[in-house]
């Protein structure tokens, strides 16, 4: 079972990848008129964050808190934000590789907000009136 999770977060962590090559880097300092909305680079740090702290919190076998090595002025480029989604996915996916025992309710937990994200940025590329990238309307089955 936790290779199939593991096989999920890796497909999650791509399609953020397909993201990034997809929209122009000036729509991560935009947010969605006329409703509550933050920079859709703020959806890409909060990502990097959990990424970052549920690596901390499976390597500590619980919760450590809540870190961001993207710095929130940093969302705005997309080189930056794809460094920090590439290293953040490397150091949880080395760790999980070495490590037989860790506790699969914190690498659920880091799987659906990773996916929780997924809808919310479809909500931006909407709103962008940008189009969605292949694999994403492929995996979501969209338009």
């Amino acid at each position: 079972m936790n290779k199939t999770i593991i096989t999920k977060l890796k497909r999650a962590f791509t399609l953020y990848d397909d993201l990034l090559e997809f929209i122009p880097e000036k729509y991560l300092t935009q947010k969605i008129q006329n409703t509550p909305s933050n920079p859709l680079g703020h959806q890409l740090w909060c990502v990097v964050g959990a990424r970052h702290s549920y690596t901390k919190a499976l390597k500590a076998g619980a919760w450590q808190g809540f870190d961001c090595p993207l710095k929130t002025e940093e969302t705005a480029f997309s080189k930056a934000v794809s460094e920090k989604l590439k290293t953040t996915a490397d150091d949880l996916l080395d760790f999980l590789e070495n490590n037989e025992e860790y506790l699969l309710d914190i690498l659920l937990d880091l799987y659906e907000h990773e996916i929780q994200h997924h809808g919310q940025i479809i909500r931006y590329l909407y709103a962008f009136k940008l189009g969605v990238p292949e694999s994403w309307k492929k995996r979501y089955n969209l338009d």
